[in-house]
């Protein structure tokens, strides 16, 4: 018996090192590719500075906001909402829609605006969508979203900034 649990621990733990390889080191590669195409680039104590530390836990460590808790998510009136860090415009409003989320949502991004790569922090993939300029997380984006795009980018409020038309 004690063999059997010592086989069923050792393929354990190979699988263990299988997926770590699988899931986390595409991920760093990834992220290595997207920060080299950043055009602004901050030291974490820069980035602090300029962002509240709610803003630096979504935006530089990938953090949720709490859903419902951002007042972008119900605001509809025409204008651009940008990147909080870098300002760099993002979504149009009138890509905006109410998802029942609780995060601003919308169809579609500003042409070149964003950038994306696969987050597998939950263990199944989803893509991760971060600003163009500043590599910001903004949010993700899924495939459940109205037409014409059938997206919906669930973006964190605090990552976003409104300027109406």
């Amino acid at each position: 018996m004690k063999k059997r649990n010592f086989i069923k621990a050792g393929v354990a733990i190979l699988g263990l090192g299988w997926l770590s390889q699988r899931y986390f080191r595409g991920d760093a590669i990834a992220l290595e590719a997207e920060n080299e195409a950043a055009t602004i680039v901050k030291t974490e104590e820069e980035w602090r500075e300029i962002l509240s530390p709610e803003q630096f836990y979504v935006l530089r460590q990938k953090g949720t906001e709490r859903a419902g808790s951002s007042p972008l998510d119900k605001q509809y009136a025409p204008g651009t909402y940008a990147c909080a860090a870098c300002n760099l415009p993002l979504f149009s409003s009138e890509a905006k829609f109410d998802s029942g989320t609780g995060w601003p949502s919308f169809y579609a991004p500003i042409e070149g605006a964003i950038a994306t790569s696969v987050d597998r922090s939950l263990f199944f993939p989803r893509t991760e969508v971060h600003c163009h300029r500043c590599n910001g997380h903004l949010g993700h984006v899924f495939d459940d979203g109205p037409p014409p795009t059938g997206k919906r980018y669930c973006m964190n409020g605090i990552a976003l900034s409104f300027h109406p038309a």
